[in-house]
């Protein structure tokens, strides 16, 4: 039955007073203008009252946030969760309620008032296309409600789908794999190789210098042997004998940037020679070279220009019979799902990654919903006695607790070899929350590995960009003298190829060893504001000569995929004369061990890269990192994200904070986002 010109007429007052609050909002920069547009386009749909049109819109507010989902829990209550997500004060919060009074008070009153609306689709019901999908306690937009259950049916099958395995014949490779391990110490390394190679899914996890590569070029050994190798006998294994014939495993290699791409080819490539001296019978030299350079998942997949679809996909699925992902915390949901579309049945999937990672820009925590219990192992009885079978490890007691069938598939590496020192301290104190333990790591290391400014003056970051600090020198200064080196001497001109590519790689190598990160995009504390101040010092000490746009040593960070010139969002360049074009300038770019170059004139989607977001270093590392936090906190300040800054320092990392008890408050703050993964998944 329609509704009466009266009520038609309440509806739409009822409508507009919303509407009013949420572009008063918008107008304070508290929303984004498409989330009072998408509320807008609902009310076209049908009648809209304004609980729904209030849910509109702060589900397309936690999507630009990362947010897969609405949790319907999160929107009960006078004060509900959702609006500590949004950072939003208690007044603004009560205004916009007012506007659309009464509001549910519970989930469950919200679920049913969500299940009578025409916009929106109850998943155990008929689908109309609604553009809302409400599944159990959760509203989702529609694609993301594809996206999440797709991946969540693929990752849980391939976890299922377990192969026949002789797990007497993977320990005896195993053995020769791995060194014997100390007395009482679990080789998660090793339980990883044997976890990853019974089934069609398998899931590395472990912060920096716990030897993720190193663990999965021995898994590949593995894989290439039992392929091809089934008759060569264990024992010979170690002897000078003739190459066997190539088991004809495909394996590709990819990350999300091009820079962790090259390098996780690069550390493979470099454990493989380690380990063909170690086992000659597997001519692992042959394997390294057949599975060719790491691409980025744009590259894999086969992106294209003005679409969201790919070459490959179910359709056309990649040629391939092994894929490794590394970094796979930055692996947004939506592209996580078009990955595991595109993959062929047989083929296995290996996902590398830190957990403990900042989740990636868009939305989702792919990795951190599938390793959420990583830590605690969940092992069931069978998994560990297939470890003690296949790896000869007996798992210690508190990790055999029979968890879900992910949790057969994952392994969490928990040993460092790189962060044992100063750094790797700090790092865990902040992944535990732990403030007072923060602050007494940065207060008492006397290594010269740490430094905190707290509270830092802008004149100290500056300066920390032009020449770094005491024990940790360097600053932007390193890579500008070996560029002028180069400049004055005629070889940033020479037509001597080799000669040339050697410059332009000290002075990439110079630039990447150190690095400022921020926590966030604007403000005197943020990227935009440091970068303009850092090319004035620079330029003040005489270092750079600013002419324009373009000018000689601007390092620029690539901000969209360009298919033209074969640069991806997040790669990073130096701007250089050009040898073969007087009066040109080429951004050179850095791929492992090979140098490419375009010409800066097209180029259109760069900004200045002095100084980059945290988010967005990701994938790298640098020898001195210095991490900038804002004056004051936001809802990016969390302790993923101070956690994801300081690994990325290799022996240095600086801390600058302009207000006292800013990096308390980032600690204490976690990261959480609204997503129903990980009850799919199990």
């Amino acid at each position: 039955m329609g509704m009466t010109g009266d009520e038609l007429e309440e509806l739409a007052s009822a409508q507009q007073r919303l509407l009013a609050q949420v572009d008063a909002l918008t107008q304070a920069g508290q929303l984004r203008r498409l989330s009072g547009a998408f509320a807008r386009f609902v009310a076209t749909l049908g009648p809209a009252k304004p609980p729904l049109l209030l849910a509109c819109v702060l589900l397309s507010e936690l999507e630009g946030r990362g947010h897969s989902c609405l949790m319907l829990a999160d929107l009960a209550g006078a004060s509900p969760a959702v609006r500590a997500m949004l950072g939003w004060s208690e007044e603004d919060w009560q205004a916009l309620r007012a506007a659309c009074a009464p509001l549910p008070k519970s989930a469950s009153g919200w679920h049913a008032h969500l299940h009578q609306c025409d916009q929106v689709w109850p998943a155990d019901d008929l689908d109309f296309g609604q553009p809302l999908v409400l599944d159990e306690e959760r509203l989702y937009l529609r694609r993301y409600w594809r996206d999440e259950t797709s991946v969540a049916r693929a990752v849980r099958a391939r976890a299922l789908r377990q192969r026949e395995i002789d797990a007497l014949r993977v320990r005896q490779w195993l053995d020769i794999l791995f060194p014997p391990s100390k007395e009482g110490e679990t080789d998660w390394q090793k339980a990883a190789c044997a976890v990853a190679v019974r089934a069609d899914l398998g899931i590395i996890t472990g912060g920096p210098g716990t030897g993720k590569t190193y663990t999965v070029a021995r898994l590949l050994a593995l894989l290439f042997a039992t392929a091809g190798l089934e008759r060569v006998p264990a024992a010979a294994l170690t002897q000078n004998l003739p190459p066997p014939a190539s088991s004809g495993i495909r394996i590709a290699l990819a990350a999300p940037t091009g820079k962790a791409a090259a390098r996780l080819k690069q550390s493979i490539d470099q454990a493989l020679d380690a380990l063909s001296a170690l086992v000659p019978a597997l001519n692992l030299p042959e394997l390294a070279a057949r599975m060719g350079a790491a691409r980025t998942l744009h590259s894999l997949l086969g992106a294209r220009p003005d679409t969201r679809t790919f070459v490959h996909h179910k359709g056309n699925p990649l040629d391939v019979d092994v894929l490794i992902v590394d970094e796979a915390s930055m692996v947004h949901l939506e592209m996580m799902a078009s990955l595991l579309d595109a993959l062929p049945p047989h083929a296995r999937l290996v996902l590398l990654g830190d957990k403990d990672q900042l989740a990636s820009v868009e939305a989702g925590a792919v990795l951190g919903d599938m390793c959420h219990d990583a830590e605690h192992g969940g092992y069931s009885a069978a998994t560990a006695d297939y470890i003690r079978d296949a790896a000869g490890i007996t798992l210690p007691a508190a990790f055999v607790q029979g968890g879900g069938a992910l949790a057969q598939q994952t392994v969490m590496l928990r040993k460092s070899m790189r962060f044992g020192g100063p750094i790797g301290q700090l790092a865990l104190a902040v992944n535990a929350g732990d403030v007072a333990r923060v602050r007494a790591v940065l207060r008492d290391d006397d290594s010269g590995q740490l430094a905190w400014f707290d509270p830092a003056q802008h004149a100290q970051v500056l300066q920390l960009a032009l020449e770094g600090r005491p024990q940790a020198a360097g600053g932007y200064q390193r890579y500008l003298h070996r560029m002028k080196a180069g400049i004055d001497d005629g070889t940033a001109l020479s037509h001597d190829a080799a000669r040339h590519e050697a410059w332009v790689g000290e002075v990439l190598a110079a630039f990447e060893s150190f690095r400022i990160l921020c926590a966030v995009r604007d403000g005197e504390w943020g990227v935009s504001g440091l970068n303009d101040a850092i090319a004035t010092r620079l330029e003040s000490a005489g270092l750079l000569r600013r002419r324009g746009e373009w000018y000689v040593g601007r390092p620029v960070m690539v901000t969209r995929n360009d298919y033209a010139t074969g640069v991806f969002n997040g790669d990073i360049g130096l701007t250089l004369p050009d040898p073969l074009r007087p009066g040109s300038l080429r951004v050179y770019f850095s791929e492992g061990p090979k140098i490419r170059s375009v010409l800066a004139t097209r180029l259109r989607n760069v900004e200045t890269a002095f100084a980059m977001t945290v988010h967005k270093s990701q994938g790298s590392e640098f020898a001195h990192t210095v991490m900038v936090l804002p004056s004051s906190g936001s809802a990016v300040l969390a302790r993923e994200l101070v956690y994801t800054g300081i690994t990325r320092a290799r022996t240095h990392f600086t801390l600058a904070t302009p207000v006292a008890g800013v990096l308390d408050e980032a600690v204490a703050a976690r990261t959480q986002r609204a997503s129903g993964l990980r009850g799919l998944v199990g």
